[in-house]
């Protein structure tokens, strides 16, 4: 219950909430303006209140001091007063690098603009030099990312990079291609464009934003005059100025000194608007309003005066105007008839969603609406009636639909010998289609609930929701081809649900049942892939590869190439091979995967799933740089998805935070597995496997920081877990136990880590039936317990052991090899075996320091180590240099 209280305490933080969407949009309309013209904006937007104007006033200010003249020292601050030789009366030079500057193209808060010409060359360029961005570090920042945005983009409706730099002073420029055009909206209203030929155009903004998208870069300013169309109706797209580049772990570099993003409040989302996070969906939203004002010449909410107000808008207090409505005022829109306008009316609103999740997805998905409606095809984005599109086959055949008898009887003819034509594949189609519909019938019909007797807490779990659901797939005999698409769908709910005897039975059933109706069949390679990658769980490797590659040649035969089922089957093939320690292998196979997902959607879930792959595989080759990579690429592809709190972002996090234990940065890892556990419970609650790897994960970086009492109630958990989804002998139940391993050897439990270890030797012998990395890590570990209980001559055994297994599978420079090596050195060196402990530390430690930081404890006992060698051989002089480089690093670190 709410008490009195509580529901005034909810009014006024909606009011506050609310001015401050006011004050935020007023600050960014002034900030866009001139310096001279700010107060007045400011003023108007205040409409009397002071307090109001006040902040806002003082906002700017702050805006602009983030960095103040003495902070610059008395050489920037001369700089300042005097003005710089070679100057105009406005203070820019007249030279900037090789560009000899002309005359001022433009001016904003931000940026002015010039346009400038190479003498060597004869080019024209646009160059634009950061207007006293010396005195605003925040400006600064999103200069040099305007810079960098453009340097990374391509397109020929993108206005491309020619040069950039900065002046002595440190003020950074860049030299743009210069476009002598009008702004979008104002050269359709002077060539008085037609409904379609402004629809041509907005196709070419959308393609250059969707290219920007591709290479996971947001523009968040797109409007009419960062849209320029030349003499010849060549669209560009400018001004990348507070572009967000995905790959980036936050926005810091891209805010203001007082926390908000810089924007055009007409053209702005909601959420913009109300300064949260920023993904696709923003540049969908401008997308619509542009079109909205390309079709109707009003901005969206033109007709509700007060109520489409920023504030009101960030709210979700409004919706847009459909442009066929603002369109009965307007002077400049376009002629376009009443289905027409129809349609129309569903685009914008369909990209103006207030709810981003409402809104298209991609750039791509309005797009292919926009050609739906250039070819008089029924829309994507609207309800799918018959009557609607009977109407739109008959726009697109009006000419033959008028004309006489004959001619609709030769158009009758046609289709009907275009229909035999495509018979077998309209069969096929309309078959899917069928599939399609009877599943979404049959998944709608499991959330219905049983029988009015069951219990609603029952009745409702996942598990017994999906049991419900084979006993229905069961009745569907007289539909196999649906029946075993039920089947295959349920058998992966259960392989997810960590259920896998469940799902075995299932996929075979599937398996089998396809291949009774056809065994040259998309679908049965389909039931390959999927079977094989179950056998990866159940640790049946070479089983699984069997089965992959089995489903992967079908999936080359029936299917043209480029197609989805490819790409998956080729990532499935990936996911074998590095279950088997063939990384080379299975680098190149996953890195042609990507390619395919990113062929067929640059921003899609299986692009992030195949880069997360690919940076596993990177990761236990030991190229953590590149591994690294990937997972912040699979990060921002997820989080521009679906934001910040998925599963996929979640994974990312993890893998991040892997990379950073293995650097040694336990601190970092801490923190990134912390924020993806916490997204993993919230989605999959405590019981789930793939809870049970993100505590694993978060316990094995608190076991580095040695803060055992909190790692060890994690790491059981998550092994109870494990052990009920995958028995007692898996390779994941094998990754937590290494765990406990290592926290009863650091607790002097030598007995209890021996068996923790031994366990591991055996699951790993068990499964992988020869030589894998893992089974030499567990060789490795199990051979420091010997090195503890001072059974020097054991130790050495299991590090030989373990490092010729590395020898097999990883390359010579892997950490895993260096570190086993200098374990090595250290026990031969307690046998006084000196010179060959030697070359054991000496190796380990080369490849140590190229892998990881001078402070690690790895590094500093391989060095201690070797100066103890050293100076056993006589070697006094490299003893000393060693003892001065670990005191060297202790002192820098």
């Amino acid at each position: 219950m709410t008490t009195p209280h509580g529901s005034v305490h909810d009014h006024d933080a909606n009011a506050a909430s609310e001015r401050w969407v006011r004050v935020q949009a007023a600050f960014h309309t002034a900030l866009a303006l001139p310096a001279d013209a700010r107060a007045a904006s400011v003023a108007q937007a205040a409409s009397g209140d002071e307090a109001f104007e006040a902040t806002v006033l003082a906002m700017l200010a702050e805006d602009v001091s983030g960095d103040t003249l003495l902070d610059r020292g008395l050489a920037r601050a001369a700089g300042a007063m005097l003005p710089m030789e070679g100057t105009d009366d406005t203070g820019a030079p007249s030279r900037i690098g090789p560009w000899r500057l002309g005359r001022r193209l433009g001016e904003g808060g931000m940026a002015v603009v010039y346009l400038a010409e190479r003498e060597d060359l004869g080019n024209r360029a646009a160059v634009k030099l950061l207007h006293h961005g010396w005195m605003s570090p925040a400006r600064r920042r999103l200069f040099v990312t305007e810079q960098r945005t453009l340097a990374r983009l391509n397109h020929p409706h993108v206005a491309h990079l020619h040069d950039a730099g900065a002046l002595p002073d440190g003020t950074p420029w860049i030299a743009m291609e210069y476009v002598d055009g009008a702004a979008l909206t104002t050269y359709v209203k002077q060539h008085a464009l037609p409904l379609r030929a402004r629809l041509r155009l907005f196709r070419d903004v959308c393609e250059a934003v969707q290219h920007a998208h591709g290479h996971l870069v947001i523009h968040r300013d797109l409007k009419p005059s960062n849209i320029l169309v030349s003499a010849a109706g060549e669209v560009k797209l400018l001004d990348f100025g507070i572009a967000k580049q995905l790959e980036a772990d936050d926005d810091a570099g891209v805010q203001t000194r007082t926390g908000l993003r810089l924007l055009t409040p007409a053209y702005a989302a909601p959420e913009q608007l109300r300064a949260e996070a920023c993904g696709l969906h923003t540049d969908v939203y401008a997308l619509g309003v542009i079109l909205h004002e390309l079709l109707s010449g009003a901005l969206p909410f033109a007709l509700q005066g007060v109520d489409g107000t920023p504030e009101a808008r960030a709210a979700g207090h409004v919706t847009p105007d459909r442009p066929s409505a603002a369109a009965r005022g307007s002077a400049d829109a376009v002629a376009a008839t009443a289905a027409e306008w129809q349609d129309l009316d569903v685009l914008c609103a369909k990209a103006m969603q207030h709810d981003p999740g409402r809104r298209y997805r991609t750039v791509d998905a309005l797009l292919r609406d926009i050609d739906h409606f250039l070819r008089n095809e029924p829309l994507e984005a609207r309800p799918d009636s018959m009557r609607y599109r009977l109407g739109k086959f008959a726009r697109r055949h009006r000419a033959a639909l008028l004309g006489t008898a004959v001619a609709a009887s030769l158009l009758i003819g046609v289709s009907a010998l275009y229909a035999m034509r495509m018979r077998d594949a309209r069969q096929q189609t309309l078959a899917e289609a069928e599939r399609a519909q009877e599943i979404q019938r049959f998944t709608l019909s499991l959330f219905e609930g049983g029988e009015s007797s069951s219990e609603p807490g029952d009745s409702l779990r996942a598990v017994s929701l999906v049991e419900r659901g084979v006993v229905e797939a069961a009745t569907l005999a007289a539909t196999p081809v649906v029946q075993a698409e039920l089947f295959q769908t349920l058998g992966g709910i259960f392989q997810k649900l960590g259920k896998l005897d469940r799902a075995d039975t299932l996929l075979q059933r599937a398996l089998i049942q396809r291949r009774a109706l056809a065994t040259n069949h998309p679908d049965v390679a389909r039931s390959l892939v999927a079977l094989g990658l179950l056998r990866v769980e159940q640790a049946r490797l070479p089983e699984a590869e069997q089965l992959v590659r089995e489903g992967l040649a079908l999936s080359r035969t029936v299917r043209t190439a480029g197609h989805l089922d490819i790409a998956v089957a080729t990532t499935a093939l990936g996911r074998v091979l590095e279950e088997r320690a063939a990384y080379s292998d299975a680098i190149t196979v996953t890195r042609e995967a990507l390619r395919l997902h990113t062929a067929l959607a640059p921003i899609s879930p299986s692009v992030a799933a195949a880069a997360t792959q690919l940076g596993n595989q990177y990761f236990y080759a030991g190229d953590y740089a590149g591994a690294d990579s990937l997972f912040r690429r699979s990060r921002a592809v997820a989080s521009a998805l679906y934001g910040e709190r998925h599963p996929l972002v979640a994974d990312a996090l993890i893998n991040i935070g892997a990379v950073h234990y293995q650097r040694a940065e336990y601190a970092q890892a801490e923190r990134y597995d912390r924020k993806g556990l916490a997204i993993i419970r919230r989605v999959y609650g405590a019981n789930d496997p793939r809870t049970a790897s993100a505590l694993t994960m978060l316990g094995r970086a608190l076991v580095a920081e040695t803060r055992m009492a909190e790692a060890e109630p994690l790491v059981q958990e998550a092994l109870a877990i494990r052990e009920r989804v995958y028995g007692a002998v898996s390779p994941k139940v094998a990754s937590t136990v290494n765990e406990l391993g290592i926290m009863a050897l650091r607790d002097k439990d030598y007995a209890a880590a021996d068996a923790y270890f031994a366990r591991n030797v055996n699951i790993y012998r068990t499964v992988y039936g020869g030589p894998h990395n893992l089974l030499a890590t567990a060789l490795a570990n199990r051979g420091s317990v010997f090195a503890a209980r001072g059974d020097h001559v054991g130790a050495e055994r299991l590090y030989r052991e373990a490092l010729d297994v590395f020898g097999r599978t990883l390359p010579p420079t892997h950490l895993d090899i260096g570190i086993a090596r200098a374990k090595l050195g250290r026990v031969l060196l307690r046998q006084g075996r000196y010179a060959a402990a030697e070359r054991e530390s000496a190796a380990g430690l080369t490849i140590l320091l190229a892998q990881t930081s001078p402070a690690t404890s790895w590094v500093r006992n391989a060095r201690s180590d070797l100066a103890q060698m050293y100076q056993a051989l006589g070697d006094a002089g490299r003893a000393d240099a060693m003892r001065r480089a670990m005191a060297d690093t202790v002192a820098r670190h």
